[in-house]
């Protein structure tokens, strides 16, 4: 997925979880923070950042942060980018032929982001985000996440009603070892992934290539269930 209108700043405080005090050509402006995690480790003090211009002139905010760079790492923190680069990565054949894709699907009393046919058997997708690394070793969630979990018993009960089931890490930068569940922050969203995973929930996860204005779904990463 690309971004138009993108300007380099310069990060200086997040005075809250949706905005973000950024100089852009000697001015403090305030963006829109399209991530509500808590990305303490992202967004220290002086970190370079890139921001998108708003289209809507009308808007309160008229950037929205997008990128920041990390070390040598530049990451994509929009909390909507994984679900835009999964999809042209499903449409493109990441797993293969599929037919039918279609956002947002109901099964039971969960929603997930995609379902497709693949094989003639109907299967469901979930996308998870990950913007938590260090020393290139990534783990998800970044913070306790109850939604998360459900979606994993969501995806264990598709997979028991014989549907395909599938969760798709996408870490959104590249040069990364492994992802595994960060369960020194929540337990039970590994529980569940593991759980899921002996259910028959196919886990998996990609790096993405990140550049200033665009983020696309690269390389196959390992996961490691068992934590690092």
């Amino acid at each position: 997925m690309r971004y138009d209108n993108m300007v380099p700043g310069v990060f200086l405080r997040r005075p809250n979880r949706f905005i973000a005090h950024v100089e852009i050509e000697g001015q403090v402006e305030i963006c829109h923070v399209k991530n509500t995690g808590r990305c303490r480790e992202l967004l220290p003090e002086g970190a370079a950042v890139w921001c998108q211009q708003a289209a809507n002139s009308n808007r309160k905010t008229k950037f929205d942060l997008i990128a920041v760079k990390k070390g040598q790492r530049l990451i994509n923190m929009d909390s909507q980018a994984p679900n835009a680069a999964a999809g042209e990565w499903l449409r493109g054949g990441g797993l293969g032929q599929i037919d039918n894709l279609r956002a947002e699907t109901f099964h039971g009393d969960s929603r997930f982001d995609f379902s497709f046919t693949r094989d003639g058997r109907s299967c469901f997708l979930e996308v998870k985000g990950v913007t938590l690394e260090n020393d290139g070793v990534c783990a998800f969630p970044d913070a306790p996440t109850e939604r998360g979990a459900k979606h994993l018993r969501g995806l264990a009960q598709a997979a028991k009603d014989g549907f395909g089931a599938y969760v798709l890490f996408v870490i959104q930068m590249g040069d990364v070892k492994f992802l595994h569940p960060n369960d020194a922050t929540d337990p039970a969203f590994g529980a569940a992934l593991r759980e899921a995973a002996a259910q028959g929930v196919t886990v998996l996860a990609v790096d993405c290539r990140v550049t200033e204005d665009e983020m696309v779904i690269g390389q196959p990463v390992e996961v490691r269930l068992g934590g690092e």
